[in-house]
């Protein structure tokens, strides 16, 4: 099955009365979802906008119930709980995994950290075992595929580029992609916003075209992978 989930983070409109305050991101992954689905027969569509509708923050309260087991769990725990549990479902169904995300102050905006905060979870997504020594963490989902797509208003984020040590967002979505079953990584990226030049312009274009190639690809990835299923 061809379960897509796809999560916004930009706390911007994908369209706004002045077109310079729209989304880079949103729209970027807008994209990509429109040429994905154009190729491939989706079984389902997950959308969530974190950034406009942000999850809550963890509390003790919710720790607390994570740490109680479900069989002693009271009303409120459960009720604590259930949005990480529709959250968790959610990226259990899903096969492609959309993240679109800005730089903000060189690292993931709140709202999409208090999405992973609420996700990663122990017995849930990972679980923890002492006997693996000093990696005990080990996650419980598989077979995953994560597209990433960010924008940035500076430049040269990239392994070896001029700002490398500054950028935090896309190292840190890899580093907690393995917790969502992530096995394959693919990465659009939009950068020079700030600068506003010819630059930025040829930056976004080329972002668009990769947009666009990379859904092309994933689609016959994903119809090969549909195809491999109903023959085993």
């Amino acid at each position: 099955m061809s379960v897509i989930l796809h999560v916004d983070s930009s706390v911007r409109a994908a369209s706004n009365a002045n077109p310079d305050h729209d989304s880079i991101t949103k729209n970027l992954a807008k994209l990509f979802i429109t040429q994905l689905k154009c190729e491939l027969d989706i079984d389902e569509y997950i959308y969530r906008d974190v950034g406009m509708n942000p999850p809550h923050f963890i509390t003790q309260d919710w720790i607390g119930a994570v740490f109680t087991s479900e069989a002693k769990r009271d009303k409120q725990q459960m009720q604590t709980l259930a949005l990480s549990d529709e959250l968790i479902a959610e990226i259990d169904r899903a096969k492609l995994i959309v993240i679109s995300s800005p730089m903000y102050n060189y690292g993931m905006p709140a709202q999409l950290k208090a999405w992973f905060d609420q996700i990663i979870r122990i017995n849930k997504t990972f679980d923890f075992d002492l006997a693996r020594g000093d990696q005990p963490l080990a996650p419980l989902l598989s077979n995953k595929i994560l597209v990433i797509i960010t924008s940035s208003g500076e430049f040269g984020f990239e392994k070896g580029g001029v700002n490398e040590a500054s950028g935090h967002l896309v190292p840190h979505l890899r580093t907690l992609s393995k917790y969502l079953g992530v096995t394959d990584i693919y990465e659009i990226a939009s950068e020079y916003q700030e600068f506003a030049d010819h630059r930025h312009e040829r930056s976004l274009q080329n972002a668009k075209s990769a947009a666009k190639a990379l859904a092309s690809q994933l689609a016959r990835i994903l119809k090969e992978n549909n195809e491999h299923t109903r023959c085993s």
